[in-house]
């Protein structure tokens, strides 16, 4: 197959495709997939820079750059984002700039790399083509999107071709939740996306062209073929590396979108430093009655077991935390943005509820949500369905504005 026959949209399933989780295992084939059974066809014969982490591996475990140093593709350098191109970085970390042992290839610092560092870094390595590989969980405060994002810009600035190798989403194509507002961005949340954006990276990078980049890149996006926007990462057969030192499952891909924003509450543990981040939830100051009142929501395609639990690290390190463990039992049903929202609405109810004020002068939460709009509403006694109808109009208008970028059918999802 020549390289234009992996651009366009891959066989999706037929619109009367299984539900999730009834029929799983169904076979998905990666961008990486398909451009290794063509003997790397697209890229041979270009120097090419790989943005890449742990994540980049086919159904063996064995990851792009290893496989394609080994059959004498010609790679300028390797380009690591949060946590690093192998994953040895804890959450805000990276690991640095320096030499990969397996490969002797040069892996360059890219964590927070503005446009302007991009270019520098990739007129050092000599590259004259891109190659982007990278899990996404689907949410707009995951940092791998803006590495996706400064690459694509600094590219484009050098002329140079970007080749994203795309994966499903893990969650599914559905997008929900408030949009990103002039005044709010930062390092959790930089472009106009709503919350949980419901896109592959290879659909986000052609968003991107279209909606944010001045000057478009030369993109091409070897699509997945076998997947479509109503089936989540337990219903396919694709290996599961986590992306992040804190998103260890699929199951914590789901949840993610939602309790994430509990990175925003000074008085409760997201769960970091436990075995089953953004999954338990709670703190010091509280007990039973909030995950009553919680479960007394009735939200669906959730259940909340009574959860005790110590942090290692993180917040409440070494101290006794109460509250919840989210049990998802229906992932078609299941919300997780309502589901954070009717969790964070009970818990503000406590005495012992405070938000995180970052530097002094910013509640954590806004930046998260895109907008003072969900902390207000919360503060001022709204209910669930008040914070979270309260978008319908925005998130209305991003539908329509992803819809020609989608590569792959959103059939049910």
């Amino acid at each position: 197959m020549n390289r234009r026959g992996f651009l366009a949209g891959g066989a999706a399933l037929a619109s009367g495709a299984a539900k999730p989780g009834l029929f799983p295992h169904l076979p998905v084939r990666t961008g990486m997939d398909r451009l290794a059974a063509d003997g790397w066809a697209a890229v041979r014969g270009e120097r090419i820079g790989v943005v890449a982490n742990p994540t980049a591996v086919d159904r063996e475990y064995r990851h792009l750059v290893d496989r394609m140093h080994a059959d004498g593709v010609t790679i300028g350098g390797v380009f690591g984002p949060e946590h690093g191109f192998r994953g040895s970085a804890q959450a805000g970390g990276s690991e640095g700039t320096g030499i990969d042992a397996r490969t002797g290839l040069t892996v360059y610092d890219a964590y927070l790399a503005s446009p302007e560092k991009w270019v520098r870094m990739f007129t050092a390595a000599g590259v004259r083509t891109v190659v982007f590989d990278i899990q996404d969980v689907g949410a707009r405060f995951y940092t791998y999107i803006y590495t996706l994002y400064d690459s694509m810009a600094a590219a484009a600035r050098l002329g140079l071709r970007y080749v994203v190798l795309d994966r499903p989403n893990p969650i599914g194509g559905r997008a929900y939740g408030p949009m990103m507002t002039d005044g709010y961005t930062s390092g959790v949340g930089r472009l106009a996306i709503v919350q949980q954006h419901g896109m592959t990276v290879g659909e986000l990078a052609r968003f991107y062209n279209g909606e944010f980049l001045t000057d478009p890149v030369d993109l091409e996006v070897i699509t997945c073929t076998g997947w479509t926007g109503r089936l989540r990462a337990g219903d396919t057969d694709l290996p599961w590396v986590l992306p992040s030192p804190n998103m260890p499952t699929p199951d914590t891909a789901v949840v993610y979108p939602g309790t994430g924003m509990f990175e925003g509450v000074s008085s409760l543990s997201e769960g970091r430093g436990t075995t089953r981040p953004f999954e338990l939830i709670g703190g010091p100051g509280f007990d039973y009655r909030w995950g009553d009142r919680v479960a007394a929501l009735n939200l669906p395609g959730v259940a909340f077991r009574e959860a005790y639990f110590t942090p290692t690290f993180n917040k409440f390190a070494g101290q006794l935390c109460a509250g919840v463990e989210v049990k998802v039992t229906d992932q078609a049903s299941f919300d997780p943005i309502r589901t954070a929202v009717g969790m964070l609405v009970e818990a503000r109810k406590e005495a012992a509820f405070s938000w995180r004020v970052d530097g002094g002068t910013r509640y954590w939460i806004d930046l998260l949500t895109g907008s003072a709009r969900l902390r207000t509403m919360i503060d001022a006694g709204a209910t669930t369905g008040e914070v979270t109808g309260a978008w319908a109009t925005e998130l209305a208008a991003f539908g329509r504005q992803r819809l020609p970028y989608l590569l792959y059918s959103r059939f049910g999802s």
